[in-house]
């Protein structure tokens, strides 16, 4: 196949995404600063999965103009953004496209407001209100969905405050702004969204509860209510360092949702740097009440998670229990600037009737060439008792000024 030909140019899980830092803002007088915001991000997606006809072949330009004017801790920002498809063999998920012969790549062509928003903040202390990006701890429950070329963003009154230590982070939504464009039915889900988070940073540890109360319109199968902790530490052991983080949740149905059911979640992490190699063993849970409904995570950045080949953006109702192992390097070659490579392995199964799920090795390499971005990432999933065998290949270009 064409695209585990290509896979050879995949290195390993680090990193994500590669970016260029933005310029400085730009002083106008009397204290105010503009500050531009200008991106551009090329991506190549290929997809061959097991059953569809043809191979999924994605090449779409995604562009972001705007700009941010602040004068003594007031600001407002406004930014545009818009894809275009540069290759049509791919489902983009819009509806009136007749029967789609290729598998799903969820970057449809797409003009949209971005963000639009108002804030004041003083040392980390105040507030915004708008259309605006929240990213909550890892994104594993809120988050901007980064990777698809259309953001995902909310309309929202979010307030922050630090004191010391101790930070406060409380949201309320109206509007979750998804990543499927304005020509989709799924453009947006309403509803009311609370979103609260708050913890203490200490040097050697810090620890996180929060409680997201979600409260759809009409996704009513998502409405959930759930609260939970999660801790990171960093423990320096002579020459080697480890680092772990832990967190549990408990969630229930919520709102209008017509299914009464309790999930627990386990995520629990271990990673060591050693002889310039990052390791890390991980396991996740999203548990399943005997079948009827799984723990789900509707608001975030669900690609970081479960595998990139995204077999489990929605967890199946017997739940879900991921096990993996990540190798990491960074290596110092001069005319790979910041270069980075990796590669993942997981073990899915389910958390109730004893499913063997199947399994995915992960792999990118990234760089910086001046203000640009490269980078390759690769997904290879074997299903067994889930979905079917899916090969994902990607190309990255990404600039910002």
């Amino acid at each position: 196949m064409r695209i585990g030909a290509l896979a050879a140019l995949a290195g390993g899980a680090w990193p994500q995404v590669a970016t260029a830092a933005p310029g400085d803002p730009v002083e106008i007088g009397g204290g105010a600063t503009l500050d531009p915001i200008l991106a551009a991000r090329l991506q190549h997606e290929s997809v061959d999965q097991a059953g569809m006809p043809e191979d999924a072949e994605a090449l779409t330009l995604r562009g972001r103009a705007g700009a941010e004017l602040a004068i003594d801790g007031f600001s407002i920002l406004a930014e545009a953004e818009g894809t275009l498809a540069l290759t049509g063999d791919y489902n983009d998920t819009l509806p009136g496209n007749g029967v789609e012969p290729f598998p799903v790549v969820a970057d449809p062509e797409n003009v949209e407001l971005n963000r639009l928003q108002v804030s004041y903040m003083q040392d980390g202390t105040g507030v915004t209100i708008g259309r605006q990006r929240i990213i909550l701890d890892n994104a594993r429950f809120v988050g901007n969905v980064g990777w698809r070329q259309n953001e995902q963003t909310f309309d929202a009154v979010r307030g922050q405050a630090k004191i010391g230590p101790f930070a406060l982070d409380a949201t309320y939504s109206i509007s979750q702004r998804t990543v499927f464009g304005g020509d989709s039915p799924n453009e947006h889900f309403d509803g009311a969204l609370v979103l609260l988070n708050g913890g203490i940073d200490l040097p050697a540890v810090d620890g996180k509860a929060f409680a997201y109360l979600i409260d759809y319109d009409t996704r009513i199968a998502f409405s959930s209510q759930t609260y939970g902790i999660l801790a990171r530490a960093d423990i320096p052991l002579g020459p080697v360092k480890l680092n772990a983080s832990a967190s549990y949740a408990r969630q229930s149905d919520y709102g209008a949702n017509p299914v009464s059911y309790d999930a627990d979640y386990i995520a629990a992490q271990l990673g060591v740097g050693v002889f310039g190699f990052n390791l890390a063993a991980s396991y996740e849970e999203l548990g399943s009440d005997g079948g009827v409904a799984a723990f789900q995570t509707p608001l975030a950045t669900l690609h970081a998670f479960n595998g990139w080949a995204d077999m489990f953006t929605t967890t199946p109702p017997n739940g879900l229990r991921d096990y993996s192992f990540t190798v990491g390097r960074a290596f110092g070659v001069p005319f790979l600037p910041g270069l980075k490579a990796g590669l993942t392995y997981h073990k899915f199964e389910s958390d109730f009737a004893g499913l063997d799920y199947g399994s995915e090795w992960d792999a990118s390499a990234g760089f910086q060439l001046g203000r640009v971005g490269l980078l390759a990432k690769y997904a290879n999933y074997q299903a067994d008792e889930f979905a079917v065998d899916t090969e994902k290949f990607w190309l990255q270009a990404e600039i910002s000024f």
